[in-house]
């Protein structure tokens, strides 16, 4: 439902206090169940698997992450995803030993994960240290599954079921911020009126990421990178910014393109990994190999004049997990708003 825009208000602090007390107690009261399919199918890699039959299984099947099941201990233990196939080729390309090409196909990922620990530990890349497995339980409320979420930094969260069944598989599925937000705009859309922040332009929200030209201040620094720009940097930025993604733009700033981290998996399709210099690699050649995997895709945008509401409502789509905040002539690159940055605002 389109609700025309309210203009900035002094009461916008008091606004979003109501609503995002509104948006916990609806979070609150519902489960996991209330987002998760109740019939579904969910992947699980042995974590004795070589590593790189795991990440040519992750590329064939599409996934930017998946659960490591340890047969060992009999449960799901850790999670294999698209930073570590980045951190391996990081250590690969820069010729400092930890895995060689052969020994992808030899090592498993259980034992890449202890070396990842072994010269990553120290290093503040991706909040790389040893924990337990972050997990959440099906009895759980969402509210507390989104602050997990939100709060260890990670996209999605394995869900352990309360009591074991017959298969003896603890792993009920995945919680996703995508799946918590399509639940709460559901909610929402019955009585939009009822929520005037709704109608509030995003320019005057405390929401997203913003580039110092718009003379809004963000707890983070806006990243764009440019075509000619070596991939290396960039997936530099993406690990130790902790951002799933980067707006690529021409010299004036104007959007080209976005270049994720999930999009690395491109280079696990027959191998191209191992033919390639990553030093060399520029995003354009990035780009070019998504878009022979993978086809082209839509950039999602917004404007810094769309409301709250239909920023939620597009990030509510499946396959959206950002919005990059354009200017309407010149497509110049204002800011970007995460799905994660959406729920953090929500939550407060």
């Amino acid at each position: 439902m389109r609700m025309p825009p309210e203009p900035p208000s002094r009461n916008s602090g008091m606004q979003i206090a109501v609503f995002r007390h509104r948006v916990s107690e609806i979070l609150l009261h519902n489960t996991i169940y209330d987002v998760v399919p109740v019939s579904s199918k969910i992947a699980i890699l042995d974590a004795r698997l070589p590593v790189k039959q795991a990440f040519n299984i992750m590329h064939d099947e599409g996934l930017a992450l998946v659960p490591l099941w340890d047969d060992g201990q009999g449960t799901v233990t850790g999670m294999l995803t698209a930073s570590d196939f980045v951190l391996i080729l990081r250590k690969l390309q820069r010729n400092i030993r930890v895995l060689g090409h052969e020994e992808l196909e030899m090592h498993s990922v259980s034992a890449w994960k202890e070396a990842k620990l072994q010269y990553y530990g120290g290093a503040d890349v991706a909040g790389m240290q040893r924990r337990p497995l972050v997990h959440v339980k099906d009895s759980d409320n969402l509210r507390d599954v989104a602050l997990t979420i939100i709060q260890n930094e990670i996209s999605s969260v394995p869900i352990f079921k309360s009591s074991t069944d017959i298969s003896g598989i603890p792993l009920l599925n995945l919680a996703t911020l995508p799946g918590i937000l399509k639940f709460l705009c559901s909610k929402l859309q019955e009585q939009p009126e009822g929520y005037p922040i709704l109608r509030n332009q995003i320019s005057s929200i405390p929401i997203g990421t913003w580039s110092q030209h718009t003379g809004r201040a963000s707890t983070r620094q806006l990243r764009t990178s440019g075509l000619s720009a070596p991939l290396i940097t960039c997936l530099d930025f993406l690990l130790e910014d902790r951002i799933s993604s980067i707006p690529i733009v021409d010299d004036n700033g104007s959007l080209l393109d976005v270049y994720s981290l999930s999009d690395i998996m491109a280079l696990a399709k027959n191998d191209v990994y191992a033919c390639i210099e990553l030093e060399q690699l520029t995003v354009e050649n990035a780009l070019e190999l998504q878009y022979q995997v993978n086809g082209r895709r839509q950039c999602h945008t917004c404007l810094s004049t769309s409301t709250l509401l239909e920023v939620l409502d597009q990030l509510s789509v499946p396959g959206v997990r950002r919005l990059v905040v354009i200017e309407p002539m010149t497509r110049f690159v204002q800011g970007i708003i995460s799905l994660r940055d959406a729920i953090t605002f929500l939550l407060g």
